[in-house]
């Protein structure tokens, strides 16, 4: 599994990340697909179909980022790394300290933007 430093230099990886999948969003597509109306968003038309995106898991002590490839199979952690100090604060007031797995925004998404040079 790639760390965020190893991830940095992976362009073309970084390039396909949907910056606004959500854990839920990626459910809905690969999980429950054909099953559901897109509203003229993204359709799974094929086990081919795939999805980079970035989830925070809270279950453990200290929150991690982990960046997910996601098929209609499977999905695959393809990197972890911790929060920042400051971002990891942010995330766990904005959620209740409740455990689980959340979409990235708000200071979560603009530090890996910025982390990541996008």
């Amino acid at each position: 599994m790639m760390t965020l430093d190893q991830l940095k230099k992976e362009k073309a990886l970084i390039n396909e990340i949907d910056w606004d999948m959500t854990p839920e969003e990626a459910v809905r597509l690969y999980l429950e697909w054909g099953n559901n109306w897109s509203g003229g968003n993204y359709v799974i038309r094929s086990k081919n179909d795939v999805s980079f995106y970035f989830v925070v898991n809270t279950w453990k002590e200290e929150p991690r980022v982990f960046l997910v490839k996601r098929n209609s199979d499977a999905a695959e952690e393809l990197a972890e790394f911790p929060l920042p100090d400051g971002v990891r604060e942010s995330l766990l007031a904005s959620v209740g300290r409740q455990k689980g797995v959340y979409a990235i925004n708000g200071p979560v998404r603009e530090w890996l933007e910025k982390e990541l040079g996008q």
